[in-house]
């Protein structure tokens, strides 16, 4: 309910407004050197406040380690961490306590457990999403060991997309502007129309696309857990998340099989592009997205995450109160108005922690 993963396994508490987001990571290898500045990095890519789009929310999310790291390196026991809350402003939820935000949360909360923290959507918050940030540093400490990288990057802002064929771009631009687009252009345009949303007191969705490297082959299991079966259960538990799609997706419902059919041919290994996909064997194309029946097959990984947008709106809209009446509302607080932005790193850590996951398990299948 609260934990994700099978052998690397992140178990996450907190609430937006509680006194800290925090968690345990079990299952992590031991004898790997920890970085911390990187760990703190890859939490300063989601925290808020980091620009004009973002939520002016001001936030440290300064991380602290409880347990197992010793001297720098992991000791294979139970990692715990925290990070602390420091810039609630709480009052601003008071005027919901007792009534039902469209599009959010609150409804099914209070009707599955029968009471809910109304400050900040509680558990339900995007905040939350700290822990698995924190989760997905440690996975990738690990994966750049074994020559595997992980790069999201926003791919479309309402209908300013960029083509959907990722090695069209050069990803590492990722990081130099607020949007994270590797393309410039877009991302003026998705920044400027972002500003004009937050000006209107609305917010606006897109899609983030995400690009694994270097995986070996042979991660999967060939009925239920699936590798993108798992992927898209990882993207689906990030909060506004509404589709997941990987390889040619949906656009491969309007082809025939001769289009899309990726073609075997010899590879010699000095063409491979990672020293974990040694076989002699590859691929013309690559639509199937780096996986088939369910197990990676060596080539890149990519899938597209759709988000809609931040259901936190700065306009009057009708809803009703606890007791069904009919009333208006208008929210106050700090809103993302476009979550992408701050969703990237997320994307990645997800994708991270499933990956290696999937890595350990098949360590664990193969004696």
């Amino acid at each position: 309910m609260n934990s994700f993963g099978h052998i690397f396994r992140l178990t996450t508490f907190g609430e937006s407004h509680g006194e800290a987001v925090g968690g345990v990571i079990d299952g992590m290898p031991a004898g790997i050197d920890i970085d911390m500045e990187f760990i703190q990095s890859e939490l300063n890519r989601r925290r808020p406040g980091q620009s004009a789009i973002t939520t002016s929310r001001q936030e440290a999310d300064r991380v602290e380690l409880l347990s197992g790291v010793f001297e720098d390196k992991t000791t294979g026991c139970p990692i715990g961490f925290i990070v602390r809350n420091t810039n609630q402003h709480s009052n601003d939820y008071e005027n919901m306590r007792n009534l039902f935000r469209p599009s959010h949360a609150d409804f099914t909360y209070q009707e599955k457990y029968g009471i809910r923290d109304h400050r900040g959507g509680g558990r339900s918050s995007a905040r939350i999403t700290i822990s698995r940030c924190v989760g997905g540093a440690f996975a990738k400490l690990v994966l750049r060991q074994k020559g595997i990288s992980i790069q999201a990057y926003t791919s479309q802002v309402g209908d300013i997309a960029l083509e959907k064929d990722y090695s069209r771009y050069d990803l590492s631009l990722t990081e130099t502007n607020a949007v994270r687009c590797p393309d410039a252009q877009k991302a003026a345009q998705m920044e400027q129309l972002i500003a004009q949303v937050k000006a209107d007191g609305d917010t606006i969705g897109g899609i983030i696309t995400c690009v694994i490297k270097g995986c070996p082959t042979g991660l999967g299991e060939p009925e239920f857990d699936k590798l993108h079966a798992s992927l898209g259960q990882a993207m689906l538990s990030i909060n506004a998340v509404k589709g997941f799609e990987y390889g040619d997706g949906f656009d491969s419902a309007t082809m025939r099989g001769s289009q899309v059919n990726d073609v075997f041919v010899p590879s010699p290994n000095t063409h491979h592009p990672s020293p974990n996909t040694q076989s002699p064997i590859t691929t013309t194309t690559n639509h199937s997205g780096g996986i088939q029946g369910g197990i990676s097959n060596g080539q890149d990984i990519y899938f597209r995450v759709a988000f809609k947008p931040v259901a936190t709106i700065l306009t009057e809209q009708n809803t009703v109160d606890k007791e069904g009446n009919a009333t208006t509302f208008t929210a106050h607080g700090r809103h993302d108005p476009c979550v992408l932005p701050r969703a990237v790193p997320v994307v990645e850590s997800m994708a991270a922690m499933t990956i290696l996951d999937y890595i350990l398990l098949q360590n664990a299948v193969n004696l």
